[in-house]
This record gives C-alpha cells, sequence and structure tokens, in this order.
C-alpha cells in the first residue's frame, strides 16, 4: 500500500492520456517515467528489491490502459493476477534518480500472458522481469482463446525467447482445485 498514491496517480494519467488519444498499440512497449523516492529506499541506500515489483504493476498499469485492454477487460468483467514472476537485477536504482519502466506482451501459453518488463536509466536495462499473468473473471480463469479473441490476436512479430515459455512451465504450480503440500525432501 506505500505506492497507493502513486498507484492512483499513474492510473490517472494514463487514462487522461488514453482519452486524449494518446495510446499505443497493445503489442508495443509502453514507456512509464519514475523518480525513486525516500519510501523506495532500503538501509543500503538504493531501491529495495521488492520495492521493484511494485514498481512492474505501475508500468503494466500504464501499458493495459493506454493500450485499450484495461477497457476492454472491464467490458467483459476480467482482471489480471500475477500467477509467476521473476526478476534480474544489473545495477542499483539510487534516491531521485530518474527512470523508465518498459513493458511488453511478449507472448501467451495456454492458461496466461506473458510479459517482458525493464526498468531502464538513459537507454540502459537496470533490471528485467518476466511476469505471467492469469486473467480471471467471475467465473474464474478466462480462456486464454476468449483474451485473444477480445483482445487481438498478436503479430506474427511478437517474440518471445525460448528460456520464458520453458520458465512459465518450470514455476507453475498445480491449479487451485488439486492438492498442493509442502513438501521438503
Amino acid at each position: 500500500m506505500h505506492l497507493i498514491f502513486r498507484t492512483l496517480l499513474v492510473i490517472a494519467r494514463a487514462q487522461a492520456r488514453f482519452r486524449r488519444g494518446r495510446t499505443i498499440g497493445h503489442y508495443d512497449v509502453g514507456r512509464l517515467r519514475l523518480t525513486t523516492l525516500p519510501t523506495d529506499l532500503d538501509l543500503n541506500g538504493h531501491m529495495n528489491n521488492g520495492v521493484y515489483f511494485s514498481m512492474l504493476d505501475l508500468g503494466r498499469f500504464e501499458l493495459t490502459i493506454r493500450s485499450g485492454i484495461y477497457a476492454i477487460f472491464q467490458a467483459h468483467g476480467w482482471y489480471p493476477v500475477v500467477a509467476s514472476e521473476t526478476i534480474t537485477f544489473r545495477r542499483s536504482l539510487k534516491l531521485w534518480q530518474r527512470f523508465t519502466i518498459e513493458s511488453r506482451i511478449v507472448g501467451y501459453d495456454e492458461r496466461a500472458v506473458l510479459m517482458d518488463q525493464r526498468i531502464v536509466v538513459r537507454g540502459e536495462v537496470y533490471a528485467r522481469a518476466i511476469i505471467r499473468a492469469r486473467i480471471l473473471g467471475k467465473a474464474g480463469p478466462v480462456p486464454m482463446a476468449d483474451v485473444l479473441e477480445a483482445v487481438g490476436v498478436p503479430p506474427r512479430t511478437l517474440h518471445q525467447e525460448e528460456w520464458i515459455e520453458r520458465w512459465a512451465g518450470d514455476v507453475r504450480l498445480p491449479s487451485t482445485r488439486q492438492p498442493a503440500p509442502s513438501e521438503w525432501d
């Protein structure tokens, strides 16, 4: 919740840009410029590793609202939830440092949307995350065929790196309708 005001501001700005016609394509790269604030820091004086995931939420809001995907989901009563995510850090963000979150849908599997998100400073990648998000509705998970019908089939040029598909399968947990006991070797 520490990002609630920033979240509301990002949503309001993205909606205003969308209404003014400053849209982006569903499969384009969305970009959101932000600044590292004191509340984002850990005791080492750089952005806390957990804050990165919260920041990436903001990038997904920007992309889905400005591309019109958010409106499509609302019309159907759908909403996305993160099913799995991974991040790799390369450099640290410091106090007051400006950065850009770049977000792009890079693929789908039979159950989820796959997104590549990057934290970028002056064109250089500081961190990269891969997000796998399920789309849910009132009746539960929405079949990916329904999502693609509503949003539009991705262009042939949509590129998902091979390791992302393997990762998505490797980290998948059983369905909530199946048992998932915590057993340690």
